[in-house]
């Protein structure tokens, strides 16, 4: 396509629209002797005059008029391919499937929230949470997740990372248990219960454990899962003890989320530091405009259920 100049199809939209070199000239913003030009050069293009001369007046040859037809909506055409890609988005109009991989708690407590507000002004969209097997940034590269939320717990230099919230971890026990009476609850006393760890590997991997070992000691952890939701459930029907992030236990938008399920939270005797739930994507996905909207649909509904 060397030889074709797509410049010349709006300089011809120009021409066939106002058959008027002069008036083409003041539409491209150009002066009427390189109009005069452009026209010339559509002549040898097309084989065709396109404009003779009738009195004072341009009109349109019989080839030009039938690409009168045709070429104001093929103009528009160009323009709208070539333009930059955000311009042209509109959410109301997409067909995409997303695929997000996120924890039971995020899917629990703001699974909901978020559908309900990409379906509004995305009815074509559908959401896919993906199971949150481990954190492994190599889905994320081959394109198979779209975004993880989550903390970023793996070296990936060339990933996205944008704050979702700040988190961080409390206790949490069933409503009535015995660590709860009047009595303070020190390290000791919270040590005398099993406990229910949290862990996609079976192995320790929260800062409890791991400042629970500097201080040479450790919990009792009669049974692993694999979701902070799953302990929860066994908490509630048991004496055992659950660590979770405190968004687990609710938000604006469910408030009472732990509490209705029989729970209670409580301040860790053990220090731990707060950390980031973040949206994490590929940089190939920087300037796509159906990501970048989907990221800003989820960023909103955080900051809205969990406002800093």
């Amino acid at each position: 396509m060397s030889r074709i100049d797509l410049n010349l199809l709006t300089a011809l939209d120009a021409l066939l629209s106002e058959r008027s070199v002069t008036k083409a000239a003041e539409r491209m913003k150009i002066s009427v002797s390189a109009m005069s030009r452009t026209l010339t050069r559509l002549r040898a293009t097309t084989g065709d005059r396109l404009l003779l001369q009738a009195g004072r007046t341009l009109v349109l040859t019989p080839y030009a008029e039938r690409l009168s037809q045709r070429i104001p909506a093929l103009a528009r055409e160009a323009e709208a391919v070539l333009s930059r890609a955000e311009y042209r988005f509109d959410p109301a109009t997409l067909e995409q499937r997303f695929t997000l991989r996120a924890g039971e708690g995020f899917i629990d407590l703001l699974g909901a929230a978020l559908v309900e507000r990409i379906h509004r002004a995305a009815p074509g969209v559908q959401l896919r949470f993906a199971p949150k097997s481990d954190w492994n940034a190599q889905p994320l590269r081959e394109g198979l997740i779209d975004l993880e939320i989550g903390a970023v717990k793996v070296s990936a230099p060339e990933v996205r990372a944008r704050r979702l919230f700040r988190d961080r971890y409390v206790g949490v026990c069933r409503k009535g248990h015995p660590l709860l009476g009047k009595k303070q609850i020190t390290i000791e006393r919270w040590l005398a219960y099993g406990h229910v760890m949290v862990s996609r590997t079976g192995d320790a991997e929260n800062p409890v454990d791991a400042a629970l070992e500097l201080g040479e000691r450790g919990r009792a952890l009669p049974i692993v899962v694999a979701s902070y939701t799953s302990a929860m459930q066994l908490v509630r029907q048991s004496d055992l003890l659950a660590v979770v992030p405190q968004s687990c236990l609710g938000n604006s938008h469910l408030p009472n989320y732990a509490a209705e399920q029989g729970l209670q939270s409580f301040v860790l005797p053990v220090e731990t530091p707060e950390f980031n739930v973040s949206a994490i994507w590929h940089p190939r996905l920087d300037h796509d405009p159906a990501q970048c909207w989907l990221r800003a649909q989820v960023m909103a509904v955080c900051a809205a259920l969990y406002p800093e």
